[in-house]
């Protein structure tokens, strides 16, 4: 039981996951700090707001006599920081990597090497290895039987 949880924990791909959601929650952290903090006074200072929480709230009457109120700002203020966040992964990322890409392929459509030389499998490698130390046993005089 332990074995098996050994292995998963130390699988790469679990690695990778859990650097990327570190990754990912200091990323949101400094994504909300700017739309908190600029995007959000820029935004309420338009809408005479103290920020977009307590811009565009509609009060509704309640059964009981009471109010709630719809924050429609709050709203706005959650799709902008979407956007934000949208905005900074696509350029930070998704575009080097599909150019990255077009590169790669541009490359291989015209006949150079996209990459360094792709390793060779395991079985070619072995045998290689084999008649390498056939020659070299049949060169020093040493025969295997």
């Amino acid at each position: 039981m332990f074995k098996g949880f050994k292995e998963f924990i130390l699988r790469g791909n679990v690695i990778e996951l859990a650097v990327a959601v570190v990754i990912g929650a200091a990323f949101t952290a400094v994504v909300n700090s700017i739309v908190t903090n600029l995007i959000n006074p820029l935004i309420g200072a338009i809408f005479r707001a103290d920020s977009l929480d307590t811009a565009f709230i509609v009060a509704i009457p309640t059964v009981d006599g009471g109010e709630s109120k719809l924050a429609f700002g709050a709203i706005i203020g959650a799709i902008i920081s979407f956007l934000v966040v949208a905005l900074v992964v696509y350029f930070v990322f998704v575009l080097p990597m599909n150019t990255l890409k077009e590169r790669t392929e541009a490359k291989r459509k015209a006949g150079e090497p996209a990459t360094a030389e792709e390793p060779e499998d395991e079985l070619a490698l072995l045998a290689q290895i084999r008649d390498l130390l056939a020659a070299n046993n049949t060169a020093s005089g040493k025969h295997s039987e």
